[in-house]
């Protein structure tokens, strides 16, 4: 019993410090650009009691793109720490397997298609998602799903949405330049109308997500354990795919296709909570937060003037892990 509740209260000190990480990067993202502004000045602005041009930047410019970064973190987190959990491959990913790429073809195609109507880009990006989250579990089924075969399938679905996605690009080439920023993920120009875009998905996807852990770690026993329990362990599948592939179809349609953090942030969280969904969701949220915001901060500023787009620097430091996690489970 004493070694449970040190296990539990080591979790929620992990969970702290997570939530500081959140913070300081959210902070660090506000603060650090172009111009520099204190923070004693940033809190002034958010407590509504600053004037002038650092208010300008960092209600008009700075604080959108902070919040759109850090939901953007969040939802891809939790999909992939779902996404792991539902497939049984600590290497799935909303990215790799195929579900991004799924949103992006579908979000890309109403950019292109028809841009006056953006306010129809996430639900259309969750449609594709969910598609080619079937896809995916039809070329991978056979007499079962094994993890081997969900991420060969996911890869060749990925490439094949990859191909549809580049000939859109061709057949649009006057519109080239933001559909390239936008397949590598990035979060320039980001603004409050984007986080009306995302917040909703966050937040609604984000509290089914943690009410599905208990779920989640039943369906980690084994399905015969948990039809044992009185689990509906396809509906139950099925139902955590659609709440994967909404939370990355929410992401997608803001920034594009962001790799890398649907991998290695929950992969890291659950190297250090370990696998009891109850903690792990929660501490892939915050965790996601904290990489993506000060990942974005780090991209913004090392290169100045040049602004290199997040997307960018999460696969340089994504592909060396995804590598080291090819090599430690496979």
């Amino acid at each position: 019993m004493s070694d449970n509740k040190s296990s539990v209260k080591w979790r929620i000190s992990i969970l702290a410090i997570f939530a500081i990480l959140a913070a300081v990067g959210f902070l660090l993202s506000i603060m650090m650009g172009s111009v520099s502004i204190p923070a004693q000045e940033v809190f002034d602005s958010l407590m509504g009691n600053a004037t002038g041009t650092h208010e300008k930047i960092l209600n008009s410019i700075r604080l959108p793109r902070t919040v759109v970064g850090a939901l953007v973190g969040m939802n891809l987190a939790l999909s992939g720490a779902i996404l792991q959990a539902v497939m049984k491959n600590p290497l799935a990913d909303p990215h790799i397997i195929g579900i991004s790429s799924g949103a992006g073809i579908a979000g890309i195609m109403v950019m292109l298609i028809f841009p006056g109507y953006e306010m129809f880009v996430t639900p259309v990006a969750f449609v594709g998602a969910m598609l080619a989250a079937v896809c995916i579990y039809i070329l991978a089924w056979k007499n079962g799903i094994r993890p081997v075969r969900i991420i060969l399938a996911g890869v060749a679905v990925s490439a094949f949405l990859g191909a549809g996605i580049s000939g859109m690009m061709i057949f649009n080439s006057d519109k080239i330049h933001n559909a390239l920023m936008w397949m590598v993920g990035g979060l320039s120009a980001r603004s409050w109308p984007h986080v009306a875009m995302i917040w909703p998905y966050s937040l609604g996807g984000g509290i089914l997500a943690l009410l599905a852990s208990r779920h989640i770690n039943i369906l980690q026993l084994g399905d015969e354990v948990a039809k044992g329990l009185g689990v509906r362990v396809e509906l139950t599948r099925i139902v955590l795919t659609a709440i994967a592939a909404l939370l990355a179809a929410s992401a997608v349609s803001v920034v594009g296709l962001l790799g890398f953090v649907g991998l290695i942030v929950p992969h890291a969280a659950r190297l250090i909570v370990g696998s009891d969904y109850r903690f792990l969701l929660p501490a892939s949220a915050l965790l996601g937060i904290g990489v993506v915001t000060i990942c974005d901060t780090v991209a913004r500023v090392a290169f100045a003037p040049v602004e290199l787009p997040v997307g960018i620097l999460m696969a340089a430091f994504g592909a060396p892990f995804f590598l080291f996690l090819l090599r430690r489970e496979l």
